[in-house]
């Protein structure tokens, strides 16, 4: 079905609400540099007009409230250029961290609430942290993750963020939690808690990280709907959310899973065009530059351009797969694979941190089904052997400023804030559409990542008639 015929049909419906659609955006460049407004405006306008989507992309995922190469705590700069550019935002605060490098994440949120009027309207969701359960789970601690914080923690800083917005602006936003599918269904330490407290729970899946399985780009659609069904099950009947998902158009073999434009292309259609329109999704990513990540997930490539790497129109993608995939991603249906879960790969890209006091960077490695490292970046990376891949960060200092990697297959993030320190990590495609790569950054301090349902039941009734 391609974008035209999807936008007309949706248009012609005045009470449809659209799903949010869009990719991840890091606080850093690929070579670890900062995005400041300028950057955000020319990285979301691209977004807008990329050929053969009928301009359908207009949500942005960030992964920290914190600018980058911020002292002050300084509220993110995508946070103007979104109001600017009309684009719609997922916020997410770094939740891995200290006690005062969470409040230093809440403190740039309120903040912004007043520093620039009526952008509050755009916030589809509020994320408290990515993939900090899988970090802390047994299978990401065998895996090297980086450093995570349990379900009572999470729990904590959720509630702490709902009394901070309480009477603002983002009082009535939703709030959720990104993660892996295993960390959602961690059967040793079910995060039941933290599933009742969230309005959505978050999903980054990544099939070609999955390297201890069939991963090849025929089983690419498989893999990302088992991580989705295995969160339905333990949901609750809360709505899931397509947080991070992409496959590379570069870079190494994982297994059975190659890089190349045309699997992108094959996973774009198989997994991107039935949900588009139909259930929020975030796609990893928009572009890798300055320098190409590896493996590299844009759509685009290092020069900033309108023109994808690839048919993005979802011409190949008929009415009827497009109800059926989206109807599977809403089953609730669970095909929980034991096999990866007692293994201890992960199953989804996780993404590090590399901003707090401490100078320490999380990110995770995912090995499994949907595999990747996730950071603030928004970057992933790809390392390690056997489908895993991880990423750590060292330093010291109390709130440094300079870059992290994590997410997905490599990418950079970047932490804000005075003081020394260095942290470096690797991940996979995960929140934080600047492209996979791997990055190191000076200092400690926040991370800034650099990588519905009333639509839906329209879509579906407009293409039955």
């Amino acid at each position: 079905m391609h974008f035209s015929a999807l936008f007309a049909a949706a248009a012609s419906v005045a009470s449809a609400s659209a799903a949010s659609q869009g990719f991840n955006y890091g606080s850093t460049k690929s070579d670890g540099s900062f995005l400041y407004q300028a950057d955000y405006e020319s990285l979301f306008t691209a977004a807008q007009g990329l050929t053969g989507t009928n301009g359908g992309f207009t949500s942005a995922r960030l992964y920290t409230t914190i600018q980058g190469g911020s002292s002050t705590n300084e509220p993110i700069q995508a946070i103007p250029a979104a109001l600017a550019t009309k684009t719609s935002l997922l916020l997410g605060l770094w939740a891995t961290g200290t006690d005062g490098e969470f409040a230093a994440q809440i403190s740039a949120l309120t903040t912004a609430i007043g520093q620039w009027p009526g952008w509050t309207d755009l916030v589809v969701g509020i994320s408290v942290g990515s993939e900090d359960l899988y970090r802390d789970s047994a299978t990401g601690k065998q895996a090297n993750a980086g450093v995570g914080i349990d379900a009572v923690e999470l729990l904590a800083r959720i509630n702490q963020l709902k009394a901070a917005i309480k009477g603002t602006g983002l009082e009535k936003a939703p709030i959720g939690h990104v993660d892996t599918w295993t960390a959602w269904t961690n059967d040793n330490n079910p995060p039941t808690d933290v599933i009742n407290a969230c309005d959505w729970l978050g999903v980054d899946a990544y099939p070609y990280f999955q390297n201890t399985q069939s991963n090849d780009i025929t089983s690419g659609k498989s893999l990302f709907e088992e991580a989705i069904t295995n969160t339905e099950a333990v949901s609750s009947g809360k709505p899931i959310w397509v947080t991070e998902t992409g496959w590379p158009v570069s870079g190494a073999v994982q297994n059975l899973g190659v890089a190349s434009t045309e699997n992108a292309k094959t996973y774009w259609d198989e997994v991107g065009c039935p949900r588009f329109g139909n259930v929020n999704i975030w796609w990893y990513t928009l572009q890798d530059a300055p320098t190409t990540s590896v493996p590299s997930f844009g759509v685009i490539g290092e020069t900033l351009s309108t023109t994808p790497l690839y048919d993005l129109s979802c011409s190949n993608v008929s009415s009827s797969s497009s109800s059926a995939s989206a109807s599977a991603t809403s089953s609730g249906a669970s095909t929980l694979a034991t096999a990866v879960v007692s293994s201890g790969s992960p199953l989804t890209p996780s993404k590090g941190s590399g901003v707090y006091g401490s100078g320490n960077s999380s990110s995770v490695r995912a090995t499994g089904t949907g595999g990747y490292v996730a950071s603030q970046s928004g970057f992933p990376v790809a390392t390690g052997g056997s489908g895993s891949n991880l990423t750590s960060s060292s330093g010291s200092g109390t709130s440094g400023s300079g870059s992290g990697s994590g997410s997905g297959s490599s990418g950079s993030g970047s932490d804000s804030g005075s003081g020394s320190g260095a942290a470096s990590k690797t991940a996979g495609p995960t929140s934080a559409p600047a492209g996979p790569t791997a990055t190191t950054a000076s200092g400690a301090s926040f991370m800034s990542a650099s990588l519905v349902a009333a639509f839906g039941a329209m879509f579906v009734a407009v293409l039955s008639l």
